[in-house]
């Protein structure tokens, strides 16, 4: 790497000497998912005391979260565009900042000067013999802030695997460069409790063989995958994967062959998982990484015919109505891409749109099967936009259905133990 670097030596320096040059009133992009550049964001903090009324963007970032005490946001403000556990507290507290957005609008601010960035930080791979540098488990729209940003201050970073596609950077582009060896933010899957496995089963029973999939991770997606062994030539075509797809691929079930965009391949715009996960991704022709306006635009979604995409909710009402940011008043985490791919998926040939989740929360005391959404809770798909809805008591299909009809049929999807009294909601209201 030292020989590909010569040119830029003078470039390369200490985290603290590359973010000296944000100053007050700086607008900052931070790279984030498992490509949060962690020296750099340590850096910043500390500068956090000599700059007033900097705002940083990011979505979901990973491990400590220096930027988000109390101290910090007197100087540093953060706007969430998607937000995380590290940072909920913070914004409901109001020492930071929630911006609802789809992740596929997101480049726009960038590109269309909503959002004019002074500098982005980014971790990028080492130079490959041409200069370029790749943004990894990260591309989102990194790339787009990495073409708009007046200044690129960026870690290189040995272990970030080189992703192939739209996902490069060239080291010429670069402005102040710090060399680190650390380790990438890593997710671990767990065990898969048995309600989780339930609404897999139902969910995987609507997957042909053929499908292109879109899921993210946790213990849904991960039962979803659990029940494809036997299924043949998926595709996946996502914002994200994690490791437990690498198993199917490697029996040969994904193999994108029947894929009608992009044949062969798979595309995302970001990666969590393992360091598993990054060494398979690491310079495999076989993965493409892609900007989020791109993998994320329903246009596209929808030129993958048997488009199946799997997300979650927080809670839906009995006409239909998708909760999957806040709780109440609540920010929670954001809309990410699950309308995109909900519209995609919807508009492909013989697409399957699915909403899977428990039909409880907090240990079974709440129904997430609600008879109206609670007061400022959220709406991400609307009730036209619904199709599938998956609980460990089963799954239907929304499409075409009446208000009557949909309440019953949603009614059926509650633990036992609520029906009756959504049954009541639904008498009281009219809707049966």
């Amino acid at each position: 790497m030292d020989s590909k670097l010569q040119k830029y030596r003078s470039k390369v320096m200490s985290a603290e000497e590359a973010v000296s040059v944000v100053e007050s009133n700086s607008r900052i992009y931070l790279q984030a998912n498992a490509g949060t550049p962690k020296v750099l964001v340590n850096a910043l903090a500390t500068r956090a005391p000599h700059v007033e009324n900097v705002e940083i963007f990011h979505i979901l970032t990973f491990g400590e979260c220096p930027y988000a005490a109390a101290e910090v946001a007197k100087h540093i403000r953060h706007n969430a565009l998607f937000l995380g556990a590290n940072l909920r507290d913070a914004v409901n507290r109001g020492d930071a900042d929630w911006t609802p957005i789809f992740l596929s609008d997101i480049p726009k601010l960038f590109y269309e000067g909503y959002i004019p960035l002074d500098a982005a930080l980014i971790q990028v791979s080492p130079p490959d013999e041409h200069g370029y540098c790749s943004l990894g488990v990260a591309v989102d729209m990194t790339l787009a802030a990495c073409r708009t940003a007046k200044m690129l201050i960026a870690e290189i970073n040995p272990k970030m695997p080189r992703l192939l596609g739209d996902s490069f950077v060239h080291i010429s582009k670069l402005d102040r460069i710090v060399l680190v060896d650390h380790d990438l933010y890593e997710y671990h899957s767990g065990e898969i409790d048995e309600t989780s496995k339930k609404i897999g089963e139902y969910i995987a029973g609507e997957i042909e063989d053929g499908s292109t999939l879109q899921m993210g991770i946790g213990a849904i997606p991960d039962a979803v995958l659990s029940f494809l062994h036997d299924k043949r030539n998926l595709g996946i075509h996502t914002e994200m994967f994690s490791d437990r797809a690498i198993e199917l691929i490697e029996e040969g079930v994904i193999n994108g062959e029947k894929k009608t965009l992009h044949p062969g391949k798979i595309i995302n715009c970001f990666l969590m998982g393992s360091r598993r996960l990054y060494d398979y991704v690491d310079n495999n022709p076989f993965v493409e990484s892609h900007p989020v306006e791109y993998t994320n635009d329903p246009f596209v979604i929808a030129q993958n015919d048997k488009m199946v995409a799997i997300n979650s909710a927080l809670s839906i009402d009995l006409t239909g109505q998708v909760n999957s940011d806040s709780i109440g008043h609540m920010a929670y985490s954001g809309f990410g891409g699950q309308l995109d791919f909900i519209r995609g998926a919807a508009r492909s040939k013989g697409g399957k749109p699915i909403i899977g989740m428990p039909s409880t929360a907090k240990k079974g005391t709440i129904s997430r099967i609600v008879g109206e959404l609670a007061p400022g809770a959220g709406v991400v798909d609307t009730r036209g936009d619904v199709r599938w809805v998956a609980t460990e008591y089963g799954i239907v299909n929304l499409f075409g259905m009446t208000r009557r009809q949909r309440a019953k049929a949603l009614i059926e999807l509650a633990h036992p133990k609520f029906r009756e009294e959504l049954q009541e909601f639904a008498i009281q209201h009219r809707y049966i």
